[in-house]
């Protein structure tokens, strides 16, 4: 068993650097599907396991990747026949393999995909993919744990969201680009890796308007073709950084960091005493010893990203008094808390609504990561607790962030990543040698 031991305690110090982003990756790899020629070309693709696990689903329809970790380039090919079918095999492991359904049944007009899985922090329903689609002019149905999806063609329409949902709007954006017609997407996602889905899309020769903003145009071509692509830097990595900085009361430089794209998450240290300085190179964040309790609620972008409320929540328990965390994207986003009460949190939950209570003084503990950012943020209470946490499933951390541990012991944190089972296994007892100087004649 795999755990992540931490000694906590210690300021963070120093400079960590961001890769690129893993949400706005796996789109990039699903659009690859669109390109009937040339190669589509990703430059800045972090080495998570996300970004593995759909090279897999798209190597088995039929494209083919190839990854440079060192220089952080991958190389899709979909200049091929493509199958049109993604089993559970592929599927389950990741509920972002939801968005090859889009460009495969605009490309080959029809797709068979398993329901996908992923993190456990909600019912995360596709309705809005599949009524989108509809309005595309797909038929639908749903057996034996596939949805199945076919068109002669796709014709362009205009489609409301219920909820700004970004895999929908990612989804039917891919769709959209080979339709007939104009599309217009409203009540769209505005997230940023939206807007870098558009970027590519566009160097494909697609035509897509308004990106960013709550309604998308996309008018339809005929083909796409390849074309190269940097990714931006990963806006909840930079965060959780930032975070981390903060809970330990450190002095750490995030390179890389977009302010623009953490803009709601600056407002809030600030509101609560942390220094956070705009630099060339990146984002600079400064702890206080005295934090200020601050009222946040997770929303779709511009809004307290989701993806950083659980490592927020071990900021606001540090906070000299009694914070809100509102969580209005995924129901069962406050299952880490239960963890951290292991570790001396105190709260209530009531609907999407945690009252945090603090100042705790975190102790350390053996916890379970639920979730990628579960995880992040048991061992961001690891590092302010006081004696050892050990976080078991540490291989969730592997989805969105690379070399977790090592850069955070970079930073000065005392931390390790161990297999309690060989690292402490009972060695067989050994025959005690006699000492020859004390032998009787």
């Amino acid at each position: 068993m795999e755990k992540i031991i931490i000694k906590g305690g210690r300021p963070l110090q120093g400079k960590v650097a961001v890769e690129g982003s893993k949400n706005a990756v796996l789109p990039l790899q699903a659009a690859a599907i669109l390109a009937v020629q040339g190669t589509v070309t990703l430059n800045n693709v972090p080495p998570v396991t996300d970004v593995q696990v759909m090279n897999r689903l798209l190597r088995f329809l039929n494209l083919k990747t190839a990854y440079g970790e060192q220089q952080r380039q991958l190389v899709i090919n979909g200049s091929f026949p493509l199958s049109a079918e993604a089993p559970f095999e592929y599927v389950n492991q990741m509920r972002a393999s939801l968005l090859v359904m889009g460009p495969l049944l605009a490309r080959t007009g029809q797709v068979r995909i398993a329901l996908p899985g992923g993190c456990s922090i909600g019912a995360r329903p596709i309705d809005l993919h599949l009524a989108g689609l509809r309005k595309l002019g797909a038929s639908i149905k749903q057996d034996a744990g596939f949805i199945e999806a076919r068109c002669d063609h796709l014709v362009g329409a205009r489609i409301t969201l219920d909820f700004p949902s970004v895999g929908a709007t990612e989804n039917l954006m891919m769709a959209a680009t080979m339709a007939e017609g104009i599309t217009t997407i409203e009540n769209a996602a505005c997230e940023p890796e939206v807007v870098e889905l558009a970027n590519l899309l566009n160097k494909m020769g697609g035509r897509v308007h308004g990106a960013g903003s709550k309604v998308i145009r996309i008018q339809g071509v005929y083909y796409l073709h390849g074309a190269e692509y940097t990714v931006a830097p990963d806006r909840i990595e930079a965060g959780t950084w930032m975070l981390a900085a903060a809970v330990t009361n450190g002095d750490v430089i995030v390179q890389n960091a977009v302010a623009e794209y953490n803009a709601s998450l600056i407002a809030k240290l600030e509101e609560m005493g942390v220094t956070v300085i705009r630099q060339d190179d990146g984002i600079r964040v400064l702890g206080t010893a005295v934090l200020i309790p601050a009222n946040v609620k997770a929303m779709p972008y511009p809004g307290f990203p989701t993806d950083l409320q659980p490592q927020m929540t071990v900021l606001q328990l540090l906070a000299n008094g009694t914070s809100t965390m509102e969580e209005h994207v995924f129901e069962q986003r406050f299952n880490h808390l239960e963890e951290l009460r292991r570790m001396n949190a105190d709260f209530q939950v009531a609907g999407p609504v945690a009252v945090l209570d603090g100042p705790t003084h975190f102790s350390g503990a053996e916890v379970t990561a639920t979730d990628l950012r579960a995880g992040a943020a048991l061992v961001l209470a690891g590092l302010a607790a006081t004696g050892i946490t050990q976080v078991r499933n540490p291989a969730c951390l592997d989805r969105g962030y690379h070399d977790f541990y090592q850069k955070l012991r970079q930073l000065g944190a005392q931390i390790d990543r161990l297999d309690i089972k060989e690292k402490f296994k009972i060695k067989p007892e050994q025959p005690r040698q006699q000492n020859k100087g004390s032998e009787r004649e």
